[in-house]
């Protein structure tokens, strides 16, 4: 006689869908931004995470869930849109595009912007929006 299987154990339901979290990190665009003369009409580079906090469901394919390159399609998009005074700006801008997906429920956008501060690795903000 074969060993039962010691799947399901015994006694404990099956389990819920608890979240879903869809992240890009690193993303690095050039964009024009910053309040500043010598900033205008030049690029710089932005290091950009997003993390998206969905409705828990269950995902079996890419229409189920948010696909990444929609949200480096966005951050793109913004940065090709012109010049940006502030990344607070951008990262808005950002979070409430990815937003515009029903399932997202809350957006966090981190932005670096490498340079921009003497003797730091980089300086930014971070950005959550929610519904």
């Amino acid at each position: 006689m074969a060993a039962p299987s010691p799947l399901p154990f015994p006694g404990v339901e099956a389990p819920a869908h608890q979240g879903l979290t869809v992240f890009v990190r690193g993303l690095e665009v050039e964009a024009g931004i910053g309040v500043y003369d010598h900033e205008q009409g030049r690029l710089q580079r932005l290091v950009i995470d997003a993390t998206l906090v969905l409705e828990p469901a269950r995902v079996e394919r890419l229409a189920d869930t948010v696909n990444y390159e929609t949200v480096a399609a966005a951050a793109r998009a913004i940065a090709a849109e012109g010049h940006v005074g502030l990344v607070e700006t951008f990262a808005e801008r950002l979070a409430l595009a990815c937003l515009q997906d029903d399932r997202v429920r809350r957006c966090t956008v981190r932005i670096e912007k490498p340079g921009a501060l003497a003797g730091a690795a980089a300086a930014g903000c971070e950005v959550t929006l929610g519904r």
